[in-house]
This record gives C-alpha cells, structure tokens and sequence, in this order.
C-alpha cells in the first residue's frame, strides 16, 4: 500500500543513507527553470516536450473512461476526483481518469515501465518524488519509452532516470500557475471521495470501448464552479500558491 511502503521506504533510507545523504536538489539549475513574469513557461526550452491545450474542467464519474489521445494521458477529460499527489509512490499502475485531475491541481506526475525501469533506476525516480508535495509516482505498464513525465498539457518522454531534463521538467512545471488550469487545488486525499491512496482505483489497460467519452467531452458540460472566461479554471479558495510553492490551503 502506498502509505507503508512509502513510511518503510523512509525509515529504510534513514538507516542506510548516511554517506552520502539524500539526492540534494541543484538549487541554482531549479532556479534557473522556475518561472518567471518574463519567462512563463521554461518548459519551451527543454528538449523532447509535447505541448497541448486541454479544456479545463470536464468531470466524468468513477465508471467512465476516456478516450484519451496519448498514453499517459496529460489532459483532457477527468474524474471528478482527483489522485493523492502529495509526494506519494504508488506501488501499482492507477487509475489514468483520477491522474488527470492531478494535473490539473498542478502536479508532475512520474511514470515508467515495470519491465524497463528497476532497480537502482527506479529508486532515483522515487527518490525525486517521495515526499515532494504536488508529485506522484506509478508505473504505467506498456510505455513506448522507459519513463514519461506528466504535467497539464504538457509531457516529456525518457529513457534514463538520470537525464538531467526530468528535473528541468518538474523545476518548470510543478504548481506552474501559467500552465495549470486549477491555481490554489490541492493535491491531498479527501476521506470517501472515491479515491484511497492505500487502495486507488486500478489502471484499466484495455483499449477504451464505444461509450468512452472523447477528449472534447462529449457534450459533457465544464463544471461551472471551475471555469472562468477563456476556458482556464478558478483558482480554489482564490489565490496563487503560498511562498514555497505549496497551496496556503494545503497539499
């Protein structure tokens, strides 16, 4: 479970991770792909990113399945609830439609082959995820390459869980509030919404069937709570990030 594994995994690093300690941030290379008023969206300048504008807002219930136009997907429609990312690692592949709205809270998610990413690779993709608010980790079986990160409207695709441009991603994109639709969301669980980080909804690996609900929606009307003029999303509770980077609400 998700929890545990991550409460094991932290007491694990603290017994054997005395020379040398944890992976330490570059600050200054961080800083240099943080957004800023002049440059909105560093992302432009990493090699290999997509980027796509998705309508914001458009909620399908815990039964449905979207016809997503790239696996992993990284927006489009999305279940009402959204996946716990606050710095968790999931054991298993979870459920692409409570992923999405992730995203849309302004979390990176990391994704990888099991059967191509193990070992000492895997535990440095989970090492720059654990514990990191508005991050999340799971494997997503069948990946055209090894790893692929995702964050609203945008995704790179990788092959080593060393290349330096998964941080250049995460520096700038995670809680990006010029590339997110819902600015101040949290990313944290919310008791009986359907969604438990311990035991998520599973990933469905089958292809989507007729009754699937297209990246347009279908006709499915934007929540009205979430979208403001030009499609983009209200912020929750009205602001912006608090200093550090976190919601002032919460993760």
């Amino acid at each position: 479970m998700a929890h545990d594994r991550r409460g094991r995994r932290r007491r694990a690093r603290r017994r054997t991770r005395v020379q040398p300690g944890p992976e330490v941030p570059d600050h200054q290379e961080a800083e240099r792909w943080a957004p800023t008023a002049e440059n909105p969206d560093p992302s432009t300048a990493i090699d290999g990113v997509t980027a796509i504008d998705y309508p914001a807002g458009i909620h399908v219930t815990g039964t449905q399945r979207v016809a997503y136009d790239h696996a992993p997907p990284f927006g489009g429609p999305h279940d009402g609830v959204w996946a716990t990312c606050t710095g968790v690692v999931y054991e298993d592949p979870i459920r692409s439609e409570n992923a999405v709205h992730s995203l849309e809270h302004g979390a990176v998610w990391v994704t990888y082959d099991p059967e191509q990413v193990s070992g000492d690779s895997l535990a440095t993709l989970e090492d720059k995820v654990d514990g990191v608010p508005y991050m999340m980790l799971s494997p997503y079986p069948g990946l055209e390459t090894p790893i692929s990160l995702q964050s609203w409207g945008r995704q790179l695709q990788l092959d080593d869980a060393q290349d330096e441009r998964i941080d250049q991603f995460v520096a700038a994109l995670r809680l990006n509030p010029n590339t997110y639709p819902e600015v101040g969301a949290s990313c944290s669980t919310i008791p009986g919404s359907g969604f438990d980080p311990d035991n998520p909804p599973p990933f469905d690996p089958s292809e989507p069937g007729p009754d699937a609900v297209p990246m347009d929606g279908g006709g499915i009307e934007p929540d009205p709570s979430e979208v403001r003029s030009g499609g983009m999303q209200l912020p929750a509770q009205g602001g912006l990030p608090a200093e550090g980077g976190v919601p002032a609400q919460g993760q």
